[in-house]
């Protein structure tokens, strides 16, 4: 298939409750990162930046508004921070912040992964060996039990090691929403990473079990209710 051009490589897909799903549609499910946008009153909430390839903000219309944007990594491998760089508000965990700062290809994961084999379709100009994640330092460390305030709504900051030491989900408790990175998501769970840790996943599972979720946005596929979210816990 023919190389895709950037205009054609985001879609934006929009949920209940002022969230959207942001996604590459032309990278391979497995790879393909899903990147949550939720707006709020007093500035709007993006978590993750996927592959980063094509600037996001000039080809994201709802990127480009006048509101202040906070941009906060689920976790930093290089599908998930690839754009961390166009914006001003960087927000990671503590323990994966000197990845988002130099974003090695061997610490992020790009050296394993990404090559032309996590296309549908590959985009113009893509070129393996020359891939690279900007450097994008963080403007603040998050920690376990920080909430994120957009004005009107309020996300607690969940520290979720396992599979990355510096993971973390976002649990919105007025709504029951979930942005849940690389954790958990509905299919093959990522345990042997570098570094991974089998026994902190099993610990972040079943703690995120325990939340009132209503749906969880993951970092890959499809969203999902809590039922079947309990689900892929036992089955863990």
């Amino acid at each position: 298939m023919a190389a895709i051009a950037e205009g054609d490589w985001y879609e934006v897909v929009r949920f209940a409750d002022a969230v959207s799903l942001i996604h590459e549609p032309w990278i391979e499910p497995f790879f393909r990162c899903n990147m949550w946008h939720v707006v709020g009153r007093d500035f709007d909430l993006l978590v993750d930046t996927g592959l980063g390839h094509f600037p996001l903000r000039a080809n994201v219309p709802m990127l480009r508004g006048g509101k202040p944007l906070v941009c906060v990594a689920s976790h930093a491998h290089f599908d998930h921070i690839g754009r961390h760089h166009e914006f001003e508000e960087r927000w990671i965990h503590a323990a994966e912040a000197e990845i988002l700062a130099d974003p090695r290809p061997e610490w992020t994961l790009a050296a394993g992964y990404a090559d032309g084999s996590m296309f549908i379709a590959p985009p113009e100009g893509w070129n393996t060996k020359a891939y690279r994640v900007k450097p994008a330092p963080a403007t603040r460390l998050l920690a376990d039990g920080d909430m994120i305030d957009l004005g009107d709504r309020k996300f607690t900051v969940i520290h979720t090691p396992g599979h990355s030491p510096g993971g973390i989900a976002l649990h919105e408790e007025a709504t029951g929403i979930l942005i849940a990175g690389d954790i958990v998501y509905d299919g093959e769970l990522v345990t042997d990473t570098f570094h991974s840790d089998l026994q902190a996943y099993r610990r972040s599972l079943q703690r995120l079990a325990g939340l009132p979720v209503s749906i969880v946005h993951g970092g890959h596929f499809a969203s999902f209710g809590r039922t079947r979210l309990r689900q892929i816990v036992e089955a863990f």
